[in-house]
């Protein structure tokens, strides 16, 4: 797999007949290596390990409603409220991260109205910040760690 933008992780990788499967350890399975689990695996370690997001609070592949469809989130961190703090859209490094990756996290937002959406392909990472009582939206040049609330 590539290099990513990310910090290095151990992966508990091996192998099951043709597939490679890659050791989740929020939701404590193997799963297909594909290149964005890859990345959602780099992630979520960063989360964790660099941000101090507590495991507890992530939610990784959860399904959501938008218009009466079923989609599926990549990752979605909590509050200690059990309110959606973060929600980030993974990609595979070789998907270019375009307006339309942006549509597709935000279309998964819409019912979840995180603060902050970070969309990655492992390479490049892109943060906003949503302030809905004022309906703007901030590009941050940063993913905000836990440690700072709701900030």
């Amino acid at each position: 797999m590539i290099k990513l933008n990310l910090p290095d992780i151990a992966p508990k990788i091996k192998k099951e007949g043709l597939n490679n499967l890659i050791f989740d350890f929020i939701r404590k399975k193997y799963l297909v290596l594909t290149p964005e689990e890859w990345v959602r695996q780099h992630f979520v370690h960063y989360l964790v390990n660099q941000l101090k997001y507590p495991k507890g609070l992530i939610q990784l592949e959860g399904g959501l409603k938008y218009n009466r469809l079923s989609k599926r989130s990549d990752i979605v961190v909590f509050d200690q409220l059990g309110e959606a703090f973060l929600l980030t859209e993974c990609k595979a490094p070789s998907v270019k991260i375009t307006s339309k990756v942006f549509e597709q996290a935000a279309t998964y937002n819409y019912s979840l109205k995180a603060k902050f959406v970070v969309v990655t392909n492992g390479l490049q990472h892109f943060c906003c910040q949503l302030d809905y009582d004022q309906s703007q939206t901030v590009m941050l040049d940063y993913i905000p760690p836990f440690s700072t609330g709701k900030s």
